[in-house]
């Protein structure tokens, strides 16, 4: 019989203990930093909110940072094939209104 109460009591702190680690996560700095706030208003804590909203956006923006990074790196490339294409194109034009600069052509570009 105690060997009983004693596997269930095992059993049930168990279970307990599961509940509670599983049930509050403090993955979502926002929310866990939200809820910090409100409960120490409502102890009436004095803190600096703005401060804490502050840190928060620089937490936000590096993270924001760091998804952009990658995402430039890999376009880097394209956005080089892009440059290189528009130079080109400029000096192309900037030579052909030298070629033309002297003659009785005329060119729309070169005015």
């Amino acid at each position: 019989m105690r060997k009983q109460f004693f596997i269930i009591f095992l059993v049930f702190t168990y279970i307990w203990s599961w509940a509670i680690f599983n049930a509050v996560k403090a993955d979502d700095r926002i929310t866990t930093t939200t809820g910090h706030i409100i409960v120490e208003t409502v102890k009436g804590t004095d803190i600096d909110q703005m401060k804490i909203i502050e840190t928060e956006l620089e937490h936000i923006m590096k993270n924001l940072a760091l998804e952009v990074i990658p995402l430039l790196e890999a376009a880097l490339p394209l956005i080089m094939d892009r440059v290189m294409t528009d130079l080109r194109l400029e000096l192309d034009k900037q030579h052909k209104c030298l070629l033309l600069k002297d003659s009785k052509i005329k060119d729309k570009d070169c005015s």
